[in-house]
């Protein structure tokens, strides 16, 4: 039965965990990819927009977004695999690693919309 899921790397190993888990290391992968989509649709404002910020500012922080939510989904399938992996192993369960670097994101284009506003 295991074998016929995907990815087979992740359901071969260990044993199935409580389903309550995986459901919600799914939900998290799904916040992920809405993640994504809302940092994408947001850089992509920013420029359909036309807000009043300097333009180029204004660019470097769409493209900021739009490179985010491009990473995002990568952490969310390869983050969903970690965390799948470690329950059925019984190992500790790993850390974020993009959660700090969003958090980052989020400051920067902040801070370059705000120096886009000053500088128009």
């Amino acid at each position: 039965m295991s074998a016929a899921r995907f990815p087979r790397r992740v359901f071969t190993q260990g044993s199935e965990p409580d389903p309550r888990f995986t459901l919600a290391n799914e939900r998290t992968f799904l916040a992920w990819i809405r993640t994504s989509l809302a940092l994408i649709a947001g850089g992509v404002a920013l420029e359909a927009l036309q807000l009043p910020v300097q333009p180029g500012l204004r660019l470097a922080a769409a493209l900021v977004l739009v490179l985010a939510g491009i990473a995002a989904p990568l952490q969310a399938w390869f983050g969903w695999a970690r965390v799948e992996q470690a329950m059925r192993a019984g190992r500790a369960l790993p850390g974020s690693v993009l959660a700090a670097p969003l958090a980052v994101v989020v400051s920067v284009v902040g801070v370059l919309l705000l120096l886009g506003y000053a500088l128009r």
